[in-house]
C-alpha cells in the first residue's frame, strides 16, 4: 500500500505545472530547483507515475500529469478554504441585500448559501425587487447592499459586469416574423417605454402588447410558450429561447451594467464580506463581458 499523497507535494506539483518551468516553479515558492525537483520526484515515487515531461524548453504534464492536476486543485482549494474559515474571525449581525429577480435563480443563490454557510450566526434578508425599489430602499436605510441595473450610467457605485438586454423569441415559434409584432413587457415601466420600446419604433417596427408580466419569470414563460417576443438581460434567456440580433433585424435595447450599491448609512464587517462574496459571484460574467 503507497504512502498517502502529501499535500506539500501537490503544492508544487501545481505551482510547476503554472509555470511549465522548475527553475519559474522554485522562484515562486521560495525554494532551490533541487529541492522542487525533488520534491516532484517524490510525488511521481508515492503516484507510481511520471507527472512531468522534460524538455529544452521546460516541462508539459504527461496524461498522468494531466488525470492528476483537477484532483491536486480541488484538494488545495478545499485546504485553502478550511484553513481561511478556521482562521477567520466569526461574523455576526444582520445583512440586508436587495436584488434583481434575474439573478435570484442564477448567479446568486450559491453565493448566497455559501455565505450562510461559512457565516452561520449572520442573518441575512435578501429582498427580490425592481432596481428602482431596492435604490429607494437603500437609501431609506432598509437595505445595506443593493444589486441594480443601470441603463444610463447614471449610478453610481461598483460595477459587477455588463450585462446587456436583448429581444429574446423561442426557438420553436417564429413569432420574431409576425407583423405587428407581439411583445411582451412590464405592467407600468418606465424603462420598457424609454428603451424596449423605443428601440422598435427607432427601427420603424410595429408592434402590439401581447402580454404584460410584474416578474421577469412571467416574460420568461410568455417567450417559451410562443406567447410574445421579449427583452431580457443577455444572461438571463431561457432554456428553448434565442436572442434576437441585427441579423433577425432586432437592436440591442442597452448595455445595462450591473452595479453593487452600498448603503451610505453604516458598513460591518458582516455587510464587507458579503459584499466580497457577491463580487467573486459576478467574475465570470464579468470575464465573458464583450470589448
Amino acid at each position: 500500500m503507497r504512502e498517502p499523497i502529501e499535500s506539500d507535494l501537490l503544492r508544487t506539483f501545481l505551482v510547476v505545472t503554472e509555470t511549465s518551468n522548475f527553475s519559474a516553479a522554485a522562484q515562486r515558492i521560495g525554494r532551490t530547483q533541487s529541492a522542487v525537483s525533488a520534491q516532484v520526484k517524490r510525488l511521481e515515487d508515492t503516484i507510481g507515475e511520471t507527472l512531468f515531461e522534460r524538455g529544452a524548453r521546460g516541462v508539459a504534464l504527461t496524461g498522468a500529469g494531466t488525470r492528476l492536476l483537477p484532483y491536486a486543485r480541488r484538494v488545495i482549494d478545499l485546504l485553502n478554504e478550511a484553513t481561511a474559515t478556521i482562521r477567520t474571525k466569526p461574523l455576526d449581525g444582520p445583512v440586508r441585500i436587495g436584488i434583481p429577480e434575474e439573478y435570484s435563480q442564477t448567479v446568486l443563490p450559491a453565493a448566497l448559501a455559501a455565505f450562510s454557510v461559512r457565516h452561520p450566526a449572520v442573518e441575512v434578508t435578501i429582498s427580490c425587487d425592481y432596481t428602482s425599489h431596492n435604490l429607494a430602499a437603500l437609501e431609506r436605510d432598509e437595505l445595506d447592499l443593493a444589486v441594480v441595473f443601470d441603463w444610463s450610467n447614471q449610478i453610481n457605485g461598483e460595477v459587477l459586469c455588463i450585462d446587456p438586454t436583448v429581444w429574446v423569441t423561442s426557438l420553436v415559434h417564429r413569432l420574431h416574423d409576425a407583423d405587428p409584432l407581439p411583445i411582451a413587457i412590464y405592467r407600468n415601466s418606465t424603462w420598457c417605454r424609454d428603451f424596449a420600446l423605443r428601440s422598435l419604433e427607432q427601427h420603424g417596427r410595429r408592434y402590439r402588447i401581447a402580454f404584460i408580466a410584474d416578474t421577469s419569470s412571467g416574460l420568461k414563460n410568455a417567450v417559451a410558450a410562443g406567447l410574445a417576443v421579449t427583452t431580457l438581460s443577455r444572461s438571463n434567456i431561457p432554456p428553448g429561447c434565442r436572442e434576437l440580433t441585427s441579423a433577425d433585424g432586432f437592436p440591442l435595447v442597452d448595455s445595462s451594467r450591473v452595479v453593487l450599491r452600498r448603503s451610505r448609512h453604516h458598513s460591518t464587517a458582516a455587510i464587507r464580506e458579503l459584499a466580497e462574496r457577491v463580487r467573486e459571484a459576478f467574475q465570470p460574467m464579468a470575464a465573458l463581458a464583450p470589448t
